[in-house]
């Protein structure tokens, strides 16, 4: 089964794409903000390559 471009919804998807170093994408509505692989995890935030990105404003799917 492929995860590719399934949205990370709860805390469980966003820890096991950080454990298993899974390609992310995070869009701002429809525009493609970044990419790579999670490197931390806030309440409010999730940082990848060393850019925080705000939960509730952002989109993260699957690269893969």
């Amino acid at each position: 089964m492929t995860r590719f471009m399934k949205s990370l919804t709860s805390n469980v998807h966003f820890y096991t794409a950080q454990l298993e170093r899974a390609p992310i994408v995070i869009f701002i509505e429809d525009e493609l903000m970044g990419s790579g692989v999670i490197e931390d995890i806030t309440e409010t935030s999730v940082k990848i390559r060393g850019e925080y990105y705000m939960r509730d404003a952002c989109t993260f799917k699957y690269a893969s």
